[in-house]
């Protein structure tokens, strides 16, 4: 297994958006660049906000592409092309609407599940081998209402669950950016 070099952290620039559950992304890489002293700076030619630094002994890059959700893929494309990650270097953060709240699951490959952020990423690095930590969200029941209940704040119960899921994800972030992610996704799929 390779070291993660790159964690992106998806969510939507701008204020109205800070607390929706579309931004759990943002909200997770945000976290993980506080507890380690870590900075965002605006990078403009790479479209997004980054952080560098040693985590768990680890070099790596942190960033929230600020393109909006989805135009993710220009931002995590040009600091990829940058810096020469390849996609089994690459952490992506996303809120997930097939998980409960609460529920946080690695996982690597697979497709988009109607994910713009991930759709437009796979798009742009031409491949879908990079790994995602999925944070639930929940699902409003009907597909119709999906675009609005993203753009909306979660509920303080359900707000309570996703960061308990964030908690138990950001424990086992040594193991992810050591490349033992096989360790960690059983330590967090068995986390109560």
């Amino acid at each position: 297994m390779e070291a993660i070099r790159l964690v992106v952290g998806l969510g939507n620039p701008g204020r109205e958006y800070e607390d929706t559950r579309h931004n759990v992304g943002f909200w997770w890489v945000e976290a993980l660049a506080r507890a380690h002293g870590l900075s965002f700076r605006t990078e403009p030619k790479f479209h997004g906000l980054l952080a560098r630094g040693t985590i768990h002994g680890q070099e790596v890059l942190l960033l929230k592409p600020a393109t909006y959700m989805n135009r993710s893929g220009q931002a995590v494309g040009a600091v990829a092309q940058f810096y020469k990650v390849l996609p089994g270097q690459m952490l992506v953060v996303h809120d997930e609407l097939d998980l409960p709240p609460g529920t946080a699951k690695l996982k690597t490959g697979g497709g988009h599940g109607g994910h713009n952020g991930l759709r437009d990423i796979i798009a742009h690095l031409g491949s879908r081998d990079f790994w995602r930590l999925r944070l639930g969200i929940g699902h409003p029941g009907d597909k119709a209402q999906v675009a609005n209940f993203v753009l909306h704040a979660p509920g303080r119960e359900e707000r309570a669950a996703m960061d308990i899921a964030m908690e138990n994800a950001a424990r086992v972030s040594g193991q992810i950016l050591e490349g033992k992610l096989e360790a960690a996704m059983l330590k967090l799929h068995s986390a109560k």
